[in-house]
């Protein structure tokens, strides 16, 4: 529970702390990505565990918080995580098994309450509002989740427990890492006005500066300011936004995860590339990985879009609405070649490229278009049949001929 005056203490299950006026949690995996590949090797158990990209262009995914107390952090460059804790263990990550944990996370969140909203793979609001009768208050919930965490998948989480998402969402991040923290609503000023203003959701780095620059270093500096005042330094909206927020008044409820409106994949090149061959070749392999990710969902894209990253970082994004949603790899990229070709780059270094699936529908709910004169068994056949050997003999299994690069040629980073 937060007590005023400025300690941080763990609710333990055995207390009889009520969690007055709280209906709303905020769990986050504490390192999640590392958790689990820590659960998998427990050798490396207590040891500094980066999860990242290797070689020049990686960066780190996840830290456990052995290497964060070197000063590593999720986004760096991997080669200087490695300088400021050269004893760390760096693994390549596995995306399929933290998915399968994730499920599972989220499986129990939705046995206590239908009112789940994730945010990623590693954390979700709850409201546990309708709850209470079985599981108790909103404290005892946020302990039963810990513990089943722990016990069903052998990592650890952090709870924040509140009347609000803004503030259950800073008092999980306060509890890091195996805590929980629960500010009551009388609780929250106190809570609140001691943060800095880059605290508040919504405050960059730019926003902070101006911030500063008028004298407003916390969050309680900041809710004394009158909101006209910031209205006038930061805009209508973003000065009232920030006004509310000091005053934790955040009237967002909680929202059950809706499907999801759009899946893609990009990869940054080991080298900066210039070849139109490499780019395409690149872009059909994004574009064969989401159509698999679409089919996996029974999901179909109505838009494509491209993203392009250059050597000196500037970023464009393109897209196209198609003439019928698809889930058909060779369509993705059609369409993310010819958005690509349309650029008309003159052998421009690019660093990154991505292929996006946009403004989603079910599968089973759009009607498919039937071409004049087309064999009855076309190019989607062809992917599923391929779907089909990915799940028997592993991903990769059939692929375009296209995509069997020579030993050598330049490919993404850490590949």
């Amino acid at each position: 529970m937060f007590d005023p005056r400025g300690s941080v203490r763990e609710v333990g299950v055995g207390e009889s702390v009520r969690a007055a006026g709280c209906t709303v949690l905020h769990v986050d995996m504490d390192a999640f990505f590392a958790s689990v590949e820590v659960r998998r090797h427990p050798e490396l158990a207590g040891t500094p565990v980066i999860v990242g990209g290797v070689g020049n262009r990686g960066v780190v995914t996840s830290a456990t918080y052995e290497a964060r107390r070197y000063g590593v952090h999720a986004a760096m460059p991997t080669a200087r995580a490695l300088r400021l804790c050269p004893t760390a263990t760096v693994l390549p990550g596995d995306m399929a098994l933290y998915s399968e944990v994730s499920r599972a996370v989220m499986a129990l969140f939705r046995s206590i309450t239908p009112l789940v909203e994730p945010l990623g793979l590693d954390e979700a609001f709850l409201d546990v509002a309708g709850a209470g009768r079985r599981l108790g208050d909103a404290a005892q919930i946020g302990e039963y989740i810990r513990a089943r965490v722990v016990d069903e998948q052998g990592i650890t989480c952090s709870v924040g427990v509140a009347g609000t998402k803004f503030v259950a969402k800073l008092a999980s991040t306060r509890a890091k890492p195996d805590g929980m923290l629960v500010v009551r609503p009388p609780e929250v000023m106190g809570f609140l006005h001691p943060l800095p203003v880059s605290a508040l959701w919504g405050v960059g780095p730019k926003t902070e500066e101006t911030l500063l620059r008028l004298g407003l270093r916390t969050v309680g500096d900041l809710a004394h300011v009158p909101a006209q005042t910031l209205q006038r330094a930061l805009g209508a909206a973003a000065g009232t936004h920030l006004h509310e927020l000091a005053w934790g008044r955040d009237p967002r409820r909680v929202v059950p995860d809706e499907p999801e409106r759009s899946t893609g994949a990009e990869e940054t090149f080991a080298t900066d590339v210039d070849d139109p061959v490499v780019v395409h070749r690149e872009l059909l392999r994004l574009a064969e990985r989401t159509a698999g990710r679409l089919r996996s969902t029974g999901s179909l894209a109505r838009t494509v879009s491209i993203k392009v990253r250059f050597a000196d970082f500037a970023t464009i994004t393109r897209s196209r609405t198609l003439g019928a949603p698809t889930d058909v790899g060779q369509e993705l990229y059609d369409t993310a070649r010819a958005l690509y070709d349309a650029l008309g780059l003159d052998r421009a270094r690019i660093r990154l490229v991505g292929v996006r699936a946009e403004r989603l529908v079910e599968a089973g709910s759009a009607p498919r278009q039937l071409e004049l004169g087309a064999r009855e068994h076309g190019r989607r056949e062809a992917e599923l049949a391929a779907d089909r050997a990915a799940r028997r003999f592993g991903a990769g299994a059939v692929r375009p001929a296209t995509l069997l690069r020579r030993a050598g040629s330049p490919g993404p980073a850490g590949r």
